[in-house]
């Protein structure tokens, strides 16, 4: 028996919740080619971050994990694609909340039901965003930059990872708690892309998720992060203060990174996976090293936890996306 159907046997027996299901996964000797890993962004960004090195330690659990990149739509294209895919295991969605939660609230006609649609199988981390400037914009803080806004109308944009995402959302809240609603919204594909424009100085403003790299940059001097949205401030940059520190209680706006299948994929298939995700999550370097990209990890997620949160965030963002009259069409 090859290692790979031993460790999954054994995830199995873990995992599975009755013997007819572990039986029946048995005799489809389930996985036996590549699963595709779509990641609803282009290469580079914070999903990457995550996404690339979890398919790397899954390989000794599931067999081959191949991370394919679809982006667009601020995540909606890359969800659509797995939702409409075959329910057997071998196509999964590294999701987040701008396809998940912020698309099917502000659409008139959403591609998919986040719930309905997917089977959920793990959250994996949640994130922070951050109000990120180009250090020749001569501004240090929050207040700094709203005054300068004020001073400089219609003059300053900010980048997101495309229209339909949460950094989108991020700027948008910021813009209503602040006042200034002539900040012009630039969508590119992906965090990636807004970032490398950030740096060059082809927008003054973005709005990404926090990871090592951010942090990195932040430290050489190549962009400066005003403040993250976290409700506290994040363990691998400590020294950066919230967005509620500055005096906007209410800029709070958090990501969170899990893996869903298409409805209808085999409870066993998502038990093993969902036990697989755990197992990888369970690693403590692989822990390390999600905290040190600014991430929180979440070692004890399950497919019904996962479930909850998605339905928590829709609850909780609905009021606020129709107070702003977010809409993305």
């Amino acid at each position: 028996m090859r290692r790979r159907d031993i460790v999954a046997a054994g995830l199995m027996a873990m995992a599975a919740p009755s013997l007819a299901r572990r039986s029946a996964l048995a005799q489809s000797k389930y996985p036996e080619r590549p699963i595709r890993l779509i990641i609803p962004f282009p290469p580079g960004g914070v999903y990457d971050a995550v996404g690339r090195p979890l398919a790397d330690r899954m390989k000794p659990l599931l067999g081959t994990v191949v991370v394919e990149n679809i982006g667009g739509a601020g995540g909606a294209l890359g969800a659509a694609a797995v939702a409409r895919a075959q329910p057997d295991g071998y196509t999964l969605l590294l999701g987040g909340g701008g396809a998940l939660v912020l698309t099917p609230i502000a659409s008139s006609r959403p591609p998919f039901d986040p719930i309905r649609d997917f089977e959920p199988i793990a959250l994996l981390v949640t994130t922070g965003l951050a109000i990120v400037v180009n250090p020749s914009l001569p501004v240090r803080t929050l207040s700094e930059l709203v005054d300068y806004a004020r001073s400089n109308p219609g003059k300053l944009s900010y980048g997101s990872a495309g229209v339909g995402s949460m950094n989108q959302l991020t700027g948008e809240l910021f813009k209503s708690l602040t006042g200034s609603a002539d900040l012009v919204h630039v969508p590119y594909k992906g965090g990636g892309p807004a970032i490398t424009d950030l740096i060059s100085g082809q927008i003054p403003i973005a709005t990404p998720n926090v990871t090592a790299q951010i942090i990195e940059l932040h430290r050489a001097g190549k962009l400066r992060i005003l403040a993250v949205t976290a409700p506290e401030r994040l363990a691998a940059a400590p020294d950066i203060p919230t967005a509620i520190e500055q005096g906007l209680p209410r800029m709070i706006s958090q990501n969170f990174i899990g893996l869903f299948a298409p409805a209808r994929t085999p409870p066993a298939i998502i038990a093993l996976i969902a036990q697989a995700a755990q197992a990888v999550m369970a690693d403590e370097a692989f822990r390390r090293s999600l905290v040190a990209s600014g991430f929180e990890p979440e070692p004890a997620s399950t497919p019904d936890k996962t479930r909850r949160l998605v339905e928590d965030e829709i609850v909780r963002w609905t009021p606020v996306i129709q107070g702003l009259g977010f809409k993305l069409d």
